[in-house]
């Protein structure tokens, strides 16, 4: 139903205005001719009314061909316009997944770089404490040989001390027999015994002195026999906690190596990517290829199509002009 104001004659009034002026008397045209306002369909419908009353009028067929015409340009701009904008999306998408992945590329690099930069001063550290370790080791087996020297000057010194020991033992026992012989001849020669005994203390004195000098030796050499082992013991710990630092690098080092092969297959993985992304581009640049060839084989078929509209408008006139010299004709004849 057409609104309020809007009929058959309104319309006809309209189109027959926007013919005057040149213009086509399409429905948006007659519409705007008339104010904004009617539906469309009802102004298609009334349209449609009187181009069915004058289907042969000469201006008709002329704003047909020149509708179509219009159409088919519109038609071809519209295509071209809108091939190029996807063409120009495309290859702006393009542009960014390639500085994407190049970006994703140049840091997995770098990580690599820094884990392997990493992984070397880990080496070279671990290297140095190997060394360390093996001059520790090295002092470690001289300090033992050291103290199994000692040891053994010990077991010496001991089976001298016990020489003496015996020694004085059998002086004493001298003595006592001296002593007890002093006791029996006493009488005799109080001036043999007095000598007698005057050279055991003399020998007793220098063996007490010799037994002390011993002892003295002895707690000397126990003394540094006992800093020998806490020197042993301390080297010991020390071998230990060398062994327990190589052992910590060592896992350090493991950590690192699994971290470079998970930047490697993170790297893989990026290159996989890319390649796979590149593969997609390459599919999407045949598309784009594709839809190119079908815009230029759409646009070939518009312009067949103008041509031929072109052909037909200039046979439609040929007709036309042939009618009005045959009315000519027939109005001279009568």
């Amino acid at each position: 139903m057409a609104r309020g104001g809007i009929n058959k004659a309104v319309v006809q009034q309209a189109r027959q205005a926007l013919i005057a002026r040149g213009e086509n008397p399409s429905i948006d045209a007659v519409r705007i001719e008339m104010g904004n306002t009617g539906s469309k369909t009802t102004i298609h419908r009334y349209l449609k009314e009187l181009d069915a009353q004058n289907p042969s009028g000469p201006l008709a067929a002329s704003s047909l061909s020149e509708q179509l015409a219009r159409l088919v340009a519109q038609l071809a701009a519209q295509l071209q316009e809108e091939g190029e904008a996807r063409v120009a999306t495309a290859q702006v998408q393009f542009d960014a997944q390639c500085e994407q992945l190049q970006a994703q590329l140049a840091l997995a690099q770098q990580a690599l770089a820094a884990a392997h930069q990493q992984h070397q001063i880990q080496a070279s550290a671990l290297e140095a404490e190997s060394e360390k370790l093996a001059s520790t080791l090295s002092t470690l087996q001289s300090e033992q040989l050291r103290s199994a020297s000692l040891n053994q000057s010990l077991g010496e010194l001991q089976v001298r001390l016990n020489d003496k020991d015996e020694q004085v033992r059998s002086l004493e026992d001298k003595h006592r027999h001296a002593r007890d012989a002093l006791e029996h001849y006493r009488a005799a020669s109080r001036e043999q015994r007095e000598q007698e005994q005057r050279r055991h203390e003399a020998q007793v004195q220098q063996l007490q002195v010799e037994q002390r000098q011993l002892q003295q030796g002895m707690i000397v050499k126990q003394e540094e026999l006992t800093r020998l082992h806490r020197d042993n013991e301390r080297l010991l710990g020390e071998g230990r906690q060398g062994v327990a630092e190589r052992k910590l690098l060592n896992e350090q080092l493991e950590q690192r190596d699994a971290q470079v092969q998970g930047l490697r297959s993170i790297l893989a993985q990026a290159q996989g990517a890319s390649e796979e992304m590149r593969r997609q581009l390459d599919g999407q640049a045949q598309q784009l290829e594709h839809k190119r060839e079908l815009c230029s084989e759409q646009t070939r078929q518009l312009a067949f199509l103008q041509g031929e509209l072109e052909s037909r408008g200039a046979a439609l006139t040929t007709c036309q002009a042939q009618l009005a010299a045959g009315t000519l004709q027939k109005g001279d004849a009568n």
